[in-house]
């Protein structure tokens, strides 16, 4: 995003794309707050359209089932877009909003494309608009407390899981259908840890082995994921991912000369943080709870002042990056390098 930015309205105007679980949640944070309107909404399904219409007080002709109908027909009445709809059409509504000038908070992935999510950097670079991404581990007090820790210098060795009854949970939905997924659980749920793991050390990863078991016959919605990464300073790293196990838990363990950092949580609350010395003590740092902004007001906060988003498409880009060579070295058996 550009430095210098536009007069800001207040309270903000918001257009909701997609009512499903993002739409609802972080269009509700926007709903709730007195900085900020959901002006109108947009969704395929009449029955979600009345049902949110309603809680979010938006009045019928301003309820669109096209995305392209609303900006034509509402864009200089909105000051941003909130995205999210499946994960495929991203790219396409968060460069039409762009080119109308509108802000943009898009849920992740930002794309499943590598020269999208490459030319969505570009032209967040070139906009003077705000296009946030949905990973919310930024906003996290024990994600940003690790993230301290490490600086310039990242851990030399890694380890990161999750665990979630994905497949159940996304069956009867459009996760499970790769034309609008992009791929399965480690594009979705699995993203957020990629992105956590890259953001908190600000390692680059160099290349990737991975095995992959698949839910379809056309190996593209995976169910677990495994991945070997290598990054540019000599670290290595693993990362398994599971999308066909009872409960949701998360473990992040980050290793360096000093000792090691362990992230962890269950469920979508937000993680806790301990930290490990050399002679093998346990300390658990102090979390400021008034570090946790929500996504909503994250948001607002970078549009208002200008500032460059808790997560940005850059961030967005180099998960997309390691996603795209991990399928690939799943499906060719080969080490694959991660070029962004």
């Amino acid at each position: 995003m550009s430095e210098s930015h536009p007069t800001v309205r207040s309270p903000l105007r918001i257009g909701v794309v997609g009512l499903g679980y993002i739409g609802t949640t972080v269009g509700g944070q926007f709903f709730r707050r007195p900085d900020s309107a959901v002006s109108a909404i947009c969704d395929p399904d009449d029955g979600r359209l009345a049902e949110i219409g309603r809680e979010f007080d938006v009045p019928a002709e301003r309820r669109y089932r096209e995305y392209s109908t609303m900006l034509e027909r509402r864009a200089d009445d909105l000051d941003a877009v909130l995205i999210g709809t499946p994960h495929t059409l991203h790219y396409e509504q968060v460069s039409a909003a762009l080119e109308r000038d509108l802000h943009v908070y898009c849920d992740k992935p930002l794309t499943t494309d590598l020269e999208h999510a490459r030319d969505l950097v570009e032209r967040s670079d070139r906009s003077e608009r705000t296009l946030m991404v949905g990973y919310q581990r930024h906003l996290q007090a024990a994600f940003r407390t690790a993230r301290e820790r490490f600086g310039d210098d990242g851990p030399n060795w890694l380890t990161a899981s999750i665990t979630q009854d994905w497949i159940d949970d996304s069956r009867g939905t459009w996760r499970l259908d790769p034309a609008l997924s992009g791929g399965g659980f480690l594009y979705d749920t699995g993203s957020h840890v990629l992105d956590g793991v890259l953001w908190t050390t600000g390692l680059e990863p160099e290349s990737v082995t991975a095995s992959m078991e698949f839910h379809d016959d056309e190996r593209r919605i995976d169910r677990r994921a495994h991945l070997d990464v290598r990054f540019s300073n000599g670290a290595t790293g693993t990362f398994s991912f599971n999308g066909d196990a009872p409960s949701v838990r998360e473990h992040v363990h980050f290793w360096d000369d000093g000792g090691a950092v362990y992230l962890e949580g269950t469920q979508w609350g937000s993680r806790e943080i301990l930290e490990i010395d050399s002679d093998a003590g346990e300390h658990v740092p102090y979390l400021d709870p008034r570090r946790e902004p929500s996504r909503a007001e994250a948001f607002i906060e970078s549009v208002r002042d200008g500032t460059e988003p808790p997560a940005t498409a850059r961030d967005a880009l180099a998960v997309t990056a390691l996603s795209e060579a991990a399928y690939e070295a799943a499906r060719t058996g080969h080490s694959v390098t991660v070029d962004q």
